[in-house]
């Protein structure tokens, strides 16, 4: 279970991070995305991020 754990937090961090890349257009990755430039999705990688960051800490206790 812990090392489920791990890896879904790993995995939704990872995307969190990309979706903050996307919404700020700091990572304008695929140039076809309707997620590049849109702020929103910024806030809903840092959602995920965080959600990440909990699994990665639930799986250390």
């Amino acid at each position: 279970m812990r090392r489920l754990l791990l890896v879904a937090g790993l995995f939704a961090t990872a995307v969190g991070l990309l979706w903050i890349g996307q919404g700020t257009g700091t990572v304008p990755w695929p140039r076809s995305s309707f997620m590049v430039n849109q702020l929103q999705w910024a806030g809903y990688g840092a959602a995920m991020a965080g959600f990440g960051l909990v699994l990665i800490w639930q799986s250390n206790q």
